[in-house]
């Protein structure tokens, strides 16, 4: 195999394609646990040096401030306030563009590799208003003031970085125009990781100190990460994670995932082990930095932080925020051991104080309570396998309709058609199938397939997360993006007769639940079916059995 060939399935793709849904579902499951998505190496590689051009441009930018110094003295000014906070500014950049989260082929994005602002800057593009039908900002398709403002935001977010200082002429024009564009598409809002980076730049402008505020958005990053993970849906993160790390492709270590590979795939005691002990690490970080003494450096904090995103990162987990966990330890870095003698509890004014209570505490608990009403991302559920998400069921070809809306990427065959053969491609889309089954929450789709449509053979499947992706230039795991609001501006666009487009949208188990609601709506005539589905049932269940 070439550096750019995917590891092949275990079974013909175009035969695996004529089988029934419990047939595809064992299949492409027992195949993931052995060998992941079957990532070819190059694209790890590229991956990488993604992030050391994102480091590298942070140390250009950061050069050109006289109050920091050149490249070759670094290590004297890596971990200055302001070195920090153009890191901010460039990481929201770096993302809003497109080039971070979400990009590259562990995401189903393959040609063009990114979104983003091929996206954005394009007027007619899908877009989800935070305000549907509402004059001006309620559109479904991307108009002036759309393209303007998020051009304004780059071009400020750029003044930014190149300025030899940041004050209020620099950050207040993106503390503004991310809100605004929010309102205009909530896409946005979410691509630019607005839960940390637009919070932390509120704190750069208005609290004192500002490095207070800054420390209480990273001690909410790691709580609230682990806090989501307190449910029975992690366990299969690990089985997951395990099977497609790129650093642990032993057979023993994989089969030791599963309880009783091929036959049971449902986590083992190691791995509800190794996602206890995440979780754990998880408090423990934030923990042991805001109970460290003041003025004496986090050790034993910073180490823990080391050994927590080490092993993320390591694991190049699908979704790819690699970008943003660099981030996350320099900022530990920077904001903590940097500064011990500052205390998180020292923020003020009392109106920033409450402002931060509201972004970094209420919302998060809402999040997990209502899940339905606040994106994961806002509520900083971060990988805890307790997503919304949704599946696209195209009868024959009229996924073809899709050709009717603007957008900078192609039906994803014709973007994978660009590299392979339709067997190798159609391989490929079986394991995100795959990655979707194998976590606890994609057991539902055992039961609600057969609700959906009377027989998977003749309908294209395809992963809410892929169809967000190419209709609205971004996806990064919010299955809030590719439901109800999404398709009825398909729909409107592209006239899908009924039966030809069925949806499943599962939202998350909220805390203190016991079950998943569900709905399948057709794209022309509306829901179908609405009902919850019990936990407990989906833990006892494999993601093949029949109904």
């Amino acid at each position: 195999m070439g550096l750019l060939d995917p590891t092949p399935p275990p079974y013909a793709p175009l035969e695996w394609l004529t089988k029934p849904f419990s047939e595809r579902a064992r299949m492409a499951t027992e195949a993931w646990a052995m060998q992941g998505y079957g990532t070819p190496l190059a694209v790890y590689f590229a991956y990488v040096l993604k992030v050391g051009l994102y480091v590298l441009g942070w140390m250009l930018f950061c050069a050109t401030s006289p109050a920091l110094g050149s490249l070759r003295n670094v290590g004297a000014w890596w971990l200055h306030p302001l070195a920090f906070e153009k890191a901010i500014v460039w990481s929201m950049t770096f993302e809003v563009l497109g080039f971070g989260c979400g990009s590259g082929p562990l995401t189903g994005r393959y040609y063009p590799p990114i979104g983003g602002f091929l996206y954005f800057l394009r007027p007619g593009t899908t877009k989800l208003p935070l305000f549907p039908g509402v004059a001006i900002v309620g559109g479904r398709t991307r108009g002036a003031l759309d393209v303007v403002l998020y051009g304004a935001l780059v071009v400020c977010a750029v003044r930014a970085l190149l300025a030899p200082e940041l004050g209020v002429t620099q950050l207040a024009p993106l503390a503004v125009l991310l809100p605004l564009l929010g309102i205009l598409d909530k896409t946005i809002f979410l691509a630019a990781r607005s839960e940390h980076y637009w919070v932390t730049i509120v704190c750069f402008l208005f609290a004192r100190p500002w490095i207070a505020g800054a420390q209480a958005v990273q001690i909410a990053l790691w709580f609230w990460a682990g806090f989501s993970k307190l449910n029975h849906h992690f366990p299969t993160v690990s089985c997951v994670m395990t099977s497609n790390a790129p650093w642990t492709r032993f057979a023993w270590l994989r089969r030791a995932m599963y309880r009783k590979y091929p036959e049971d795939l449902a986590p083992s005691r190691l791995a509800a082990w190794m996602a206890h002990g995440g979780t754990m690490l998880e408090f423990a970080v934030p923990v042991a930095f805001l109970v460290t003494p003041l003025g004496t450096p986090p050790l034993v904090a910073v180490i823990l932080m080391l050994a927590l995103h080490a092993f993320i990162t390591s694991n190049v987990p699908m979704g790819v925020p690699l970008e943003w966990n660099v981030m996350v330890v320099y900022g530990a870095l920077a904001l903590f051991w940097a500064h011990p003698d500052v205390s998180v509890f020292s923020v003020g004014p009392p109106w920033v104080a409450a402002f931060l209570a509201a972004m970094l505490i209420a919302l998060p608990l809402l999040g997990n309570f209502v899940p339905s009403r606040v994106s994961f991302l806002l509520a900083m559920r971060y990988y805890a396998g307790n997503w919304a998400y949704s599946v696209w069921l195209f009868r024959g070809d009229s996924h073809e309709k899709l050709a009717r809306l603007k957008k900078s990427s192609g039906w994803i065959y014709e973007q994978l058609d660009r590299f392979y053969d339709r067997s190798t491609a159609i391989g490929l889309v079986s394991k995100v199938m795959a990655f979707r089954l194998m976590h606890l929450h994609g057991r539902a789709l055992r039961v609600l397939v057969p609700k959906a449509i009377d027989r998977l053979e003749g309908h294209e499947w395809l992963d809410g997360e892929i169809v967000a992706g190419m209709v609205l230039g971004w996806n990064f795991g919010e299955g809030h993006l590719h439901q109800e609001q999404l398709l009825e501006s398909v729909q409107v666009q592209c006239g899908f007769d009924e039966g030809e487009l069925r949806c499943i949208f599962v939202e998350s188990q909220p805390l203190g639940g016991a079950s998943l609601d569900y709905r399948i709506v057709d794209a022309k005539s509306g829901r179908i079916a609405r009902g919850e589905l019990p936990v407990v049932d989906l833990r006892r269940s494999q993601p093949w059995d029949p109904v």
